[in-house]
């Protein structure tokens, strides 16, 4: 069956905001024009409208930090279950025997499932491979980036390390890789790595995305990484900072104080730091997440994400943001408000993107799911959505439930012996 989507909007009726607020959206192409009361006697033209009387509207959300070209091979390739030094062993021994089209196929199918799901940009990290053919991953993305550009905004990150020369650096740049990446903390020398990184963005005027200190204990390369980019014009982020988690509070203070100073955003991915940290802690297992008290306080831009989706990192996930609010929600003790804030509009602006949401002037990046206030949108997850990318409903999905009625009678015992 031809599908009717990708179809522009106008007007969205009855729809409940965060704050409890019933609302009408119009939309003007790919911005939102007005939000004001409710009008329940309005006419809706089924062509160009959409009735979402029991469904809370909030701002699409973004994933500031996913992996596709990982995502989904958990089944194949069959790993341990461990830290992170075994799923990054796993992963290079199953990736040594993955072509092209293998890690296209699987980014793809994950970037529609999060799309169904409510997300509508995606910034996701491409390994550079240390073998014959460093940059498969890297023409696998851009096609999935380019052939899923209608539907949903795809940023792409190299993701190097000590092992790749700069020459593929730039092959990946020169390829259409939009941000410099890496994880400094995992080289023989952090700092030499860390800067070595910050030069090739620095040479190519390129923003930079560094996998950042993502241990309970080892090394801590931010206040390196923040002085070095406070001065730049071009976008910069660090994600996990699972290490400032564990900071003494007088050093987390002057830590938080250089990350602000330098406008350094950060990405907290709780579902695959939860899985990868604490493994030789058997008691007392701590958290594998960054300070986010500690940086929201200090008015730094905080995005949340999902990371690793069932692949070597992290066997589970669903890449939904709204099992990572959840996340932040238990494991983060951030509000329910915090916690949208960090998977929407935080997450957009940890990737430099433009405002979204239901506010008059910003883009027409929404999802509507189907619940009567924002606590119950994250407590139950409902798959029942509606997304909406740059003014036009990309992805429907509608659940049919069908429960017996209470007070029903039982049923009789069996004759059978």
């Amino acid at each position: 069956m031809m599908s009717s989507l990708p179809r522009p909007l106008r007007v969205l009726r009855s729809a409940r905001l965060a704050d409890g607020s019933l609302v009408d959206i119009t939309l003007d192409g790919e911005l939102v024009a007005a939000v004001t009361p409710a009008d329940p006697a309005a006419e809706i033209d089924e062509a160009s409208d959409l009735d979402l009387r029991g469904y809370l509207v909030v701002t699409a959300p973004a994933e500031p930090h996913a992996h596709l070209d990982k995502a989904r091979s958990w089944d194949a390739a069959r790993p341990p279950a461990g830290d992170l030094v075994r799923a990054i062993e796993s992963w290079r021994a199953f990736a040594a025997g993955q072509t092209e089209d293998d890690i296209a196929a699987r980014a793809r199918a994950q970037a529609l499932e999060n799309l169904a799901a409510g997300t509508t940009a995606i910034r996701t990290h491409v390994d550079l491979f240390a073998d014959h053919d460093p940059l498969r991953g890297v023409r696998a993305l851009v096609r999935v980036r380019d052939e899923l550009a209608a539907l949903i905004d795809i940023q792409l990150v190299a993701l190097g390390g000590e092992w790749v020369p700069d020459d593929v650096y730039e092959g990946a740049l020169d390829l259409g890789v939009d941000i410099v990446g890496g994880a400094p903390h995992l080289a023989t020398d952090p700092h030499a790595e860390l800067h070595r990184a910050l030069d090739i963005a620095e040479r190519r005027g390129a923003p930079v995305d560094l996998h950042t200190d993502e241990s309970l204990d080892g090394p801590l390369t931010i206040v390196s990484y923040a002085n070095r980019v406070a001065a730049w014009s071009q976008p910069r982020s660090a994600g996990h900072c699972v290490r400032l988690g564990t900071l003494p509070a007088d050093e987390l203070a002057e830590v938080v104080a250089a990350v602000a100073a330098a406008d350094l955003r950060i990405i907290t991915l709780p579902i695959t730091n939860l899985y990868l940290q604490g493994w030789e802690h058997p008691v007392s297992t701590p958290r594998g997440l960054t300070a986010a008290r500690a940086l929201l306080d200090a008015g730094v831009v905080l995005g949340a994400g999902a990371d690793n989706v069932r692949d070597p990192f992290n066997p589970v996930g669903r890449g939904d943001a709204l099992e990572t609010a959840s996340l932040l929600v238990t494991a983060g003790h951030l509000s329910l408000d915090e916690a949208l804030t960090a998977i929407t509009s935080g997450a957009r602006a940890a990737m430099w993107l433009p405002e979204a949401g239901p506010v008059v002037g910003a883009r027409a990046e929404l999802l509507a799911v189907r619940a009567d206030s924002l606590g119950e949108a994250i407590a139950s997850g409902s798959p029942d959505r509606l997304v909406i990318h740059a003014g036009r409903l990309v992805a429907r999905t509608t659940i049919h439930r069908d429960i017996a009625p209470a007070g029903v009678a039982a049923a009789s015992p069996s004759l059978t012996r």
